[in-house]
C-alpha cells in the first residue's frame, strides 16, 4: 500500500506518511524494546486487529524499518525487529512518552498496562541529572508483569524480566504513576501499604526523583 501524502516536500510531513497510521508508534514502542514474534506484538497491542497489525508490519518492512528474521533451532520462529534506520526513531519516542505522561491522568475503563510499556514508561521518565553518580538496580513488579531498570551514573538500561541481585525490587500496582507524578511521597506509599520493598528502602526515594512524570504547564 502507498503512503497516504500530505502533498507537502517537508521532513515531518514525509515521516508522518511513514509512521504516522493508527498503531505504528506502538509497534515501533514495543520493537524498540526487543525483536517480537507476531503473536508476542498481537498479545501487547490488545485491541489490534490481526490484519492490520499484519499491514502495519508489512508498510514498516516496506519502508525499511522493520525486518523479519528467523530464529536459529530450537526455537524455528519468526521474529520482527527495528533495522538501523527504525531504531533512530527511540528519541522520538522517548520525547513522545514523556509529553503524553503530563496527560495521562486515571487510566481510562478498558485500558492495560504491559511490559513493553512499562519499560517505554522508564525510559521516557528518566531524568539523567537526578540519576548522576547513583549506581542502582531497581526491579519493578506490577501484578505479573516484572521489569527492571539499571541506573549507571547518569545513564539508564530498561527491560522486561528480573534482575539479579537488584538493590531495590518495589512491588505495587495503580500507585506507581502517582509516585512517579510526585501525588504520592514515598513515606505515605510504604505507610499505607501502596508499595512492599525489598533491599535498600531508602532508593525508593532515588527511584520516583529519577524517574518522573513531569507536570503540565501552567496555562
Amino acid at each position: 500500500m502507498a503512503p497516504r501524502g500530505y502533498g507537502q516536500y517537508c521532513g515531518f510531513a514525509r515521516a508522518l506518511e511513514l509512521v504516522g497510521e493508527r498503531w505504528t508508534l506502538l509497534i515501533v514502542r514495543d520493537l524498540l524494546v526487543g525483536p517480537r514474534r507476531f503473536s508476542d506484538l498481537e498479545r501487547a497491542l490488545a485491541g489490534i486487529p490481526t490484519n492490520i497489525l499484519a499491514a502495519r508490519l508489512k508498510e514498516l518492512e516496506a519502508s525499511g524499518l522493520v525486518l523479519r528474521r528467523a530464529l536459529p533451532a530450537p526455537e524455528r520462529a519468526v521474529v520482527y525487529e527495528l533495522t538501523a534506520y527504525g531504531r533512530e526513531l527511540e528519541d522520538a519516542i522517548v520525547a513522545l512518552g514523556r509529553w503524553g505522561a503530563k496527560s495521562l491522568g486515571d487510566p481510562r475503563p478498558g485500558e492495560v498496562v504491559t511490559a513493553e510499556s512499562l519499560v517505554t514508561a522508564l525510559r521516557s521518565t528518566f531524568h539523567r541529572e537526578a540519576a548522576r553518580g547513583l549506581h542502582a538496580g531497581f526491579e519493578l513488579r506490577f501484578g505479573e508483569i516484572v521489569i527492571h531498570a539499571r541506573v549507571d551514573d547518569g545513564a539508564v538500561e530498561a527491560a522486561i524480566g528480573p534482575l539479579r541481585e537488584p538493590d531495590l525490587v518495589i512491588e505495587t500496582g495503580p500507585a506507581l504513576k502517582a509516585l512517579m507524578s510526585g501525588d504520592l511521597a514515598p513515606a505515605r506509599a510504604i505507610r499505607e501499604g501502596s508499595v512492599t520493598l525489598r533491599g535498600d528502602r531508602a532508593l525508593l526515594t532515588r527511584f520516583v526523583q529519577i524517574f518522573r512524570i513531569e507536570s503540565l504547564p501552567a496555562a
